[in-house]
């Protein structure tokens, strides 16, 4: 057999079938890569630095032969790693030419970071041990500017709005019950997107990992030849920023807005973040004192300290309502783009108006 390099798109449709090992090093693979890809890195973050050192200071022949060193201790390790990450792996899909590929399968995709001497190193090795080896081309460097590059592509959307507490992840859950193509920003980005969104949420990915997440998803919806539902977000979401030409695509189609009756959406408010942690909630309201004002702060946080927190979500809820309520006005052409759904409690059940033309 011998090693065959494919191209981006190629790559990430195979990694649908088969597993992704990404040969860089430990902390270029934390701070992000490929979704779905395994780490198993060539060398050390102290190894990478010794290797590039010497290819600088002295010569590319005497990073190789260090380089070597540290790789010929490891070569075993890394053949029965790969086995175990090839012999535990469940494939995704199959591709629309190919059988499924059969759980076990030694088949594997292998990238450093330009589709050098990392990855060439690594898949000559599995090669020689048996394994079927596809090398990305152009390596994680390539992906990247592939990632950003979706970006700048038009999508067909359709944005699901609605003030805070309307319950537009469950119906964008619903959504994708039947079927539908949807992309959740705020599971990607690991937040909910208000000052109360980290609580009880995962650490959120980098800016570039959350960047990587959303652009395989958006290249695999788009082929499906469906609108795309994506929930309508300000452009940050906790510490991430929704890259600005998608978020300005967003701001362009047209906007599904569940208009849902105040009291129903404090009844689910309440439901959902009442039962939090109250010294987190606290600090939350403070995080926004300059925004909410020192009145309505106090007020709000006295409130959720003598456990009236009802009281204490109606002021926040009428703040937010006001955010949102500019935010979309700010929209171009709103009076074209605007569809209304009025619905009388937050229940999916409720959204067969949203659901029906499609």
């Amino acid at each position: 057999m011998a090693v065959q390099k494919i191209d981006i798109e190629e790559f990430l449709t195979l990694a649908k079938q088969y597993p992704v090992l990404d040969v860089r090093s430990p902390g270029e693979y934390l701070h992000a890569h490929i979704p779905s890809a395994h780490s198993l890195p060539l060398f050390t973050d102290e190894e990478r630095k010794v290797v590039g050192t010497t290819y600088k200071q002295q010569s590319r022949e005497q990073a190789i032969k260090i380089g070597l060193d540290y790789f010929g201790v490891k070569m075993r390790k890394m053949v029965e790693e790969a086995e175990l990450l090839a012999g535990s792996h469940k494939p995704a899909v199959t591709t629309n030419d190919s059988k499924p590929a059969a759980i076990g399968s030694k088949t594997v995709l292998v990238h450093c970071w330009r589709g050098g001497m990392r990855s060439a190193a690594v898949a000559w090795l599995l090669d020689l041990y048996g394994f079927k080896v596809y090398s990305l081309s152009g390596g994680y460097k390539a992906f990247r500017n592939w990632a950003l590059a979706q970006f700048e592509k038009p999508y067909d959307l359709h944005v699901l709005g609605g003030y805070t507490g309307s319950g537009k992840t469950y119906v964008l859950e619903a959504l994708h019950s039947k079927k539908e193509s949807v992309i959740n920003l705020e599971k990607i980005a690991s937040h909910k997107g208000s000052a109360f969104g980290n609580i009880g949420m995962p650490k959120q990915p980098s800016p570039e990992m959350f960047e990587n997440l959303l652009a395989v998803e958006l290249f695999f919806l788009s082929q499906k030849g469906k609108p795309i539902w994506v929930e309508d977000e300000s452009q940050r979401i906790g510490d991430i920023n929704i890259p600005i030409s998608f978020w300005k695509e967003m701001r362009r189609k047209p906007l599904y807005f569940l208009d849902i009756p105040f009291e129903e959406r404090l009844k689910h408010i309440v439901a959902e973040y009442g039962k939090l942690e109250k010294e987190k909630l606290i600090n939350a309201v403070v995080r926004i004192k300059k925004r909410l004002g020192g009145l309505e702060t106090k007020e709000a946080a006295l409130a959720l300290i003598e456990d009236r927190v009802e009281d204490s979500f109606r002021i926040l809820l009428t703040y937010y309502d006001k955010g949102y309520l500019k935010g979309m006005h700010n929209r171009e052409e709103l009076e074209t783009l605007l569809l209304k759904i009025p619905c009388k409690t937050v229940h999916e059940s409720n959204f067969n108006q949203l659901l029906q033309p499609l």
